[in-house]
Order: structure tokens, then sequence, then C-alpha cells
């Protein structure tokens, strides 16, 4: 799958990745996803607050706890217990 994933060109990877965020991922496959985009200097955008950093599941409602305590949106992972903080604008 690595080999496939190389071979894309820029445009492709952007449009490969866009396509698979709209899906239900499975782990190894978000983590090849990430790797392609910085591979290829894609930026992901929005979409990497879509997932845990850590171990690579999607946030849903019942994988993951959302606090909002000004000036930061904490998102608690259930499955590793990692926390990621964002800056509230």
């Amino acid at each position: 799958m690595k080999k496939e994933l190389k071979s894309f060109s820029k445009k492709e990877a952007e449009e490969y990745i866009k396509k698979a965020f709209v899906e239900n991922l499975p782990k190894e496959r978000l983590k090849n996803l990430k790797l392609l985009a910085m591979s290829k200097n894609i930026k992901i955008g929005g979409m990497k607050k879509r997932y845990c950093k850590k171990c690579y599941s999607l946030f849903t409602i019942k994988n993951s706890e959302i606090r909002i305590k000004k000036p930061y949106k904490k998102i608690k992972c259930k499955n590793c217990g990692y926390i990621t903080r964002y800056k509230l604008k």
C-alpha cells in the first residue's frame, strides 16, 4: 500500500486525502494518510483535529470527551488518555 501512495502526484494525493476523511477510517490507513500528506507537503488543515495524534483513532461521541474552558478547547481520547488542546478564536 505504501508503494501505491508514493506514486501519486500532489493533486491526486490531495483528492485522495479529502475523499478518505469522509469515510470512517481504520487507524492504519489514517496513519498512512498522514505520512502521505507529509511526504507531498500537503496541509491537512481542519482535518487534523478529527483524530488523536497519539493513537490515530477518529474522535466520535463514544471515544472522546470535549471540555471548553476559555481560551482552550480540550479533547480527551478515551482510548489512550491523550489530551489535545486547541486555542479558541
